[in-house]
C-alpha cells in the first residue's frame, strides 16, 4: 500500500495541466483550463501527502485562494477518487 501511496503522491506533486484536465474528465469533474494551470503550478514541486487529511485540507484551502472555491471543491472530489 505504501508504494501505491508514494506513486499517487508523486503524480500529484508533478502533475501537469493536461494531466489534471484528463483525470478530471475521466471522473466527470469540471475544471477549466485556466484553473487547472493555476492548480498544477501550485502543486508542482511540492512534497504533499494527499492521503493525510490535514495536508489535503490545507491544499484545498490554498487552491481555493488561487483558483476559487468551486474549483477547490471539484479538486477535492478528484483527490478523494485518487485516495479511495
Amino acid at each position: 500500500m505504501k508504494l501505491l501511496k508514494n506513486m499517487v503522491n508523486y503524480k500529484i506533486n508533478s502533475i501537469t495541466t493536461e494531466d489534471l484536465l484528463k483525470y478530471a474528465s475521466q471522473v466527470n469533474i469540471q475544471i477549466a483550463k485556466p484553473q487547472a494551470e493555476k492548480i498544477a503550478n501550485y502543486l508542482h514541486g511540492k512534497n504533499l501527502d494527499i492521503f493525510d487529511d490535514r495536508t489535503r485540507s490545507q491544499v484545498i484551502k490554498e487552491v481555493a485562494k488561487v483558483a476559487g472555491p468551486e474549483t477547490a471543491r471539484e479538486l477535492n472530489k478528484l483527490f478523494i477518487q485518487f485516495t479511495s
